[in-house]
């Protein structure tokens, strides 16, 4: 995939009543381009919209313009570890955790500055502190009510492999958001009982490419659950408005591992040569202003990790959550969920 500048957006931040300024940054006028300001090669496995609006209020910001390179966070992981230490990028930005693990056990990253670890919970970051969570996503089920009552929906996500729900459900194994899935119930049921529940998924749902794929089957009838991000189901009301949105959402609850929270975080590659101005876009995607920036966007659904910040009103108040406990080092690098699917003949 081809680097492109990320200018294909108008932010319309004045709008948004969003005024950015972090300590020891100045916003840059319209037209002061710094000659000599680096270029800055995104590697990125966010959704293009978020990459947009970051990239272009990053670049007013320091005048440090943007490369992106996007595509799935784990195909992405995969290249860096291709190229080593001649991978071009400086910075690697992905929707889960379970890649920044990976590329942290390969020794890809550099530390991340103490004070940009600081400005989000640290259990919420890499625990070798070499790269930082910036933004949160919960697994949910989606569900369209004209085709099952929600009292009727499971208490736990390991319930959906049972022959009851044969024909009533659809997920999306080979997209990235799945894997950690798998990886939370391997922490906690094991290899045997997680390659069951596997085959019982396979054996009832019907499969989609995507999360998008999914939450729409469920939208317009064609399945009555589906596994999903909550970013999703967001996106599509949004998009659609409440009154043309059939689908709805359910919250797995007292630390059920269908709960899990997803961590998308952020890194300086090790080889980068622009380490100092990738260290600032780091600090910048976890500060207060551009996570506010983002929740209150159309475009973002996410949950916001810097303190005090309040996540878009269409989202379920993070504090209600009831998630599992699983760190994120024992979540770990999905290499073993990958392997279960391809046993299971998921992908």
């Amino acid at each position: 995939m081809p680097l492109t500048p990320i200018r294909r957006i108008a932010l319309g931040l004045t709008a948004l009543g969003v005024a950015i300024s972090l300590g020891g940054i100045s916003e840059m006028p319209a037209n002061a381009w710094a000659a000599d300001a680096p270029a800055l090669t995104l590697y990125a496995a966010q959704h293009e919209q978020v990459i947009d609006m970051l990239a272009e209020a990053f670049t007013k910001q320091t005048g440090i313009k943007v490369l992106a390179h996007q595509g799935e966070g784990p195909d992405i992981a995969n290249q860096l570890i291709q190229e080593g230490k001649t991978s071009p990028a400086d910075v690697y930005f992905t929707e889960n955790s379970p890649e920044l693990m990976l590329l942290d056990e390969k020794k890809l990253f550099a530390p991340v500055n103490p004070a940009t670890l600081g400005a989000v919970p640290r259990q919420d970051s890499g625990p070798s502190g070499n790269w930082v969570g910036v933004l949160a996503r919960e697994n949910v089920l989606a569900f369209n009510p004209a085709l099952i009552k929600e009292t009727a929906l499971p208490a736990s996500l390991l319930d959906l492999a049972a022959p009851a729900w044969k024909g009533k459900l659809a997920i999306a194994p080979s997209d990235g958001d799945f894997l950690p899935l798998v990886s939370a119930v391997l922490v906690e049921k094991g290899h045997d009982a997680t390659l069951a529940w596997l085959k019982g998924l396979k054996a009832n749902a019907a499969v989609f490419d995507d999360d998008e794929g999914v939450v729409a089957a469920v939208d317009r009838g064609a399945a009555a659950t589906g596994i999903i991000n909550s970013y999703y189901w967001a996106r599509l009301l949004t998009e659609q408005g409440a009154e043309k949105t059939h689908a709805q959402i359910y919250h797995f609850g007292h630390g059920d591992v269908g709960a899990l929270v997803n961590i998308s975080g952020a890194a300086v590659l090790a080889s980068s040569k622009h380490k100092e101005a990738a260290q600032q876009f780091l600090a910048f995607l976890v500060a207060a202003p551009t996570q506010a920036m983002l929740a209150k966007s159309d475009v973002d659904f996410e949950y916001p990790l810097a303190p005090g910040v309040a996540a878009n009103p269409q989202m379920k108040p993070f504090a209600e959550l009831q998630p599992p406990a699983i760190s994120l080092s024992k979540l770990g690098d999905d290499r073993a969920a990958a392997k279960l699917l391809r046993e299971a003949g998921l992908i």
